[in-house]
């Protein structure tokens, strides 16, 4: 055991550690796509294209709509894992009712704007009158549990920056068993439809926010939480805000350059097109391997950061690094070797599978080059330094969109994908150059 500069103790920052709290986050990661799944089979068993279609839609939807709460997420685990290291318990508990206030604040908000909302969604995405039909009664049922989904963002952070990844996972599978389990009840045994698809969801992030209340009931079981002097301190609050506001641009910066990558990849045809969204599944296979890492730096640096301690801060970024580094070299390993087949898993068109294998060799090295850019993150959100992250996001956007105007013109969809992966060396690159200052902020 080590002693911090607030004079409480820390266990070994060792590698078991890192594990113990990375392995847990892989695989509650894992078993997000096997929901997805059994929502389009189960209305696959409809016999029709526009319920499979609608529930495709609605969710992909709803989803852009609640990741823009993502930061709620990200900003807890670096603000309470600070105040941990700090050994200030009682801002620890102000947190949690802050990310809950935060979070059912925001969802009832979505609850009341969900008509502009909706209606802005399909003038962005055009379906079928029936598909929209569909889609807005599967949304209109969905859209009341926001604030419990929302919400569950901030649970989640709150655990996480506590090492409790075992709670997180234990959330992840409740909710999506419970979602399963009525799916399979209320379309398949009850006939209820899209209708039921939305019902068993809501259940299901309800039951996860009832869960995520009681795993936290330690916390209420002192007076801290319900401190309203405290909870609604204006300093504590603007600093709460101000990092969740640059977590959020960054995080639209982000978005921007994906949803353009796919923008630009349809001015390509069919085949290009519908190639890049297959291979696009190999960055989310990487984002899934090392998000547990990049959540272990957050929680990590985060403590050592609200410690002030500069080498134990150095010691979590180079540990959790080190697996991070280590997981995308296997993940490169992989799609290089069998990526050939997932391709041919995840599309039957000859034209596809064959373009696909022409951009493969970029979506294989991706993570690799990528792998700064996510643990950087990571480390940057425990150390709450939000302004560098959004700062160098834009840089690189700046610096993409600079490689796209260049290198489309002549290269075509090879350049598009030159774009987009120079996009994730400049997150990388810019963010290291960055990390010296954050060292400093730490001994201060």
């Amino acid at each position: 055991m080590t002693t911090t500069d607030t004079g409480a103790t820390a266990p070994p920052l060792s590698h078991a550690r890192v594990l113990k709290i990375a392995l847990p986050i892989v695989l509650a990661n894992a078993s997000v796509p096997i929901l997805g799944a059994v929502d389009t089979g189960v209305v696959g068993q409809m016999g029709a294209a526009a319920p499979i279609g609608a529930v495709g839609i609605g969710a992909v939807i709803l989803s852009a709509v609640y990741w823009l709460f993502g930061f709620l997420r990200m900003g807890t685990v670096g603000l309470t894992s600070q105040a941990l290291g700090a050994g200030d318990r009682a801002e620890v508990a102000a947190l949690l009712s802050r990310a809950l206030l935060i979070g059912g604040a925001g969802g009832l908000a979505l609850i009341v704007l969900q008509g502009p909302i909706f209606a802005g969604a399909f003038l962005v995405s055009p379906a079928t009158p029936e598909v929209e039909a569909l889609a807005r009664d599967y949304m209109q049922i969905r859209i009341w549990s926001a604030p419990a989904a929302i919400a569950m963002f901030g649970i989640t952070g709150w655990l996480i920056a506590q090492e409790r990844a075992g709670a997180v996972l234990a959330l992840q599978l409740l909710t999506n068993g419970v979602n399963i389990l009525l799916d399979l009840w209320f379309v398949l045994g009850l006939g209820w439809g899209v209708g039921g698809v939305a019902s068993a969801t809501v259940i299901a992030e309800l039951s996860g926010l009832v869960l995520g209340l009681w795993l936290c009931r330690a916390v209420f079981a002192g007076p801290d939480w319900r401190n309203a002097a405290l909870v609604f301190d204006a300093g504590r609050l603007r600093h709460m805000l101000a990092v969740n506001r640059d977590i959020l641009l960054r995080s639209l910066l982000l978005e921007a350059i994906i949803l353009s990558f796919m923008f630009f990849g349809a001015g390509f045809g069919e085949a290009e097109l519908a190639a890049n969204q297959v291979l696009m599944q190999f960055l989310m296979i990487t984002s899934h391997g090392l998000d547990g890492f990049a959540f272990a730096a957050e929680t990590l640096v985060g403590q050592a950061m609200g410690a002030r301690q500069r080498s134990r801060l150095r010691l979590a970024a180079l540990r959790t690094s080190l697996w991070g580094l280590i997981v995308s070299a296997l993940l490169a390993l992989v799609f290089w070797s069998i990526g050939p087949a997932i391709i041919d898993l995840m599309a039957k068109a000859p034209q596809v599978q064959q373009t696909a294998r022409i951009f493969l060799p970029y979506a294989a090295v991706m993570p690799v080059l990528g792998v700064a850019a996510f643990m950087l993150d990571g480390i940057f959100i425990g150390a709450t330094r939000t302004a560098d992250m959004r700062n160098m996001m834009a840089v690189s956007a700046v610096i993409y969109g600079l490689a796209l105007a260049l290198l489309v013109p002549g290269f075509g969809n090879h350049g598009l994908w030159l774009a987009f992966l120079l996009s994730f060396v400049a997150r990388g690159v810019t963010l290291g150059l960055r990390y010296p200052a954050l060292e400093r902020a730490a001994a201060a």
